[in-house]
């Protein structure tokens, strides 16, 4: 399989923006936070026209306390990652997204939006990481993951710039 990337799409923010009105309504105070992150939340980034945001709730381990109201407000539960911060990730098609769930204080999601705002800001940065997504883009792979892994090495060396001076650390995953 290809992974297809197109340019960036300012239409992303406005899908983005439904999506969080979406989620705030069906959750109500189960949402603690919601930003908008991965590659469709970067300016002039090309990107998988997958819009990624990031849930946070008390806790991402008690399905039932959110879990219900987002498959009512038509996401469908894709993964369930208990030995990785108890990552969930539900997907919905119309629009298409990948939501990603945690919990509130997640040093993970904190790594996430490091990176992304260093990419909104380091143009170098968002350079090297467009080419490398390009050149691997080019590539046949197995699974949409294969392709993701594919990009750590890159990925690790610009989350290690994003998180420069800020105390934080990378984790293992990237």
């Amino acid at each position: 399989m290809r992974v297809v990337l197109v340019p960036h799409d300012p239409r992303w923010v406005s899908a983005y923006a439904v999506e969080e009105a979406l989620l705030r309504e069906a959750l109500g105070e189960a949402l603690v936070e919601v930003h908008h992150v991965g590659s469709t939340s970067v300016p002039g980034l090309a990107a998988k026209p997958v819009v990624d945001i990031d849930l946070l709730v008390r806790d991402s381990a008690d399905d039932a306390a959110y879990l219900p109201a987002l498959e009512a407000a038509g996401y469908v539960l894709h993964q369930r990652e208990p030995e990785w911060h108890q990552h969930r990730i539900l997907k919905r098609t119309t629009p298409a997204v990948n939501l990603h769930v945690f919990t509130s204080g997640c040093a993970e999601v904190r790594r996430m939006l490091a990176f992304r705002d260093h990419l909104r800001a380091d143009a170098a940065d968002r350079s090297l990481y467009e080419t490398t997504k390009r050149e691997l883009a080019a590539r046949e792979w197995d699974r949409v993951q294969d392709y993701a892994d594919a990009k750590t090495e890159v990925v690790r060396a610009i989350m290690g710039r994003a998180l420069a001076g800020t105390g934080e650390v990378s984790c293992e995953r990237w």
